[in-house]
């Protein structure tokens, strides 16, 4: 396989165009109270914002590292702070403990001496 000297195209320049802006866009800007149909209420402001509020209220999360006494594995547990509540587990503490279970019923299988 040949490989050739090339160059590097050369593109024309382009001009810069300017934006096009309609009629109906520009004078929207002036005011957003022109536009609406209903008037805002101070109920409706308080409602709007309490829904922010819950809405980007932060999850209070803690994570704590458990051993598996059988395994002698560590597993991760993330918590709800508030609540003491486990939302996760990883591994799982039930897969973990599934598969010492199973290791303890190989090792009788394979250990025993008829």
């Amino acid at each position: 396989m040949e490989v050739t000297n090339t160059s590097i195209p050369h593109f024309p320049k382009v001009n810069e165009v300017d934006p096009v802006v309609s009629k109906e866009t520009a004078g929207a800007g002036k005011t957003n109270s022109e536009n609406l149909e209903k008037p805002i209420t101070k109920e409706a402001i308080i409602d709007k914002v309490d829904s922010m509020n819950k809405f980007l209220e932060p999850t209070s999360t803690n994570v704590k590292f458990q051993l598996h006494e059988e395994l002698e594995v560590y597993y991760v547990q993330v918590i709800d702070s508030k609540t003491d509540e486990v939302l996760r587990e990883i591994p799982n503490r039930k897969f973990l403990d599934m598969y010492a279970s199973l290791d303890d019923l190989a090792g009788l299988m394979m250990d025993e001496k008829r």
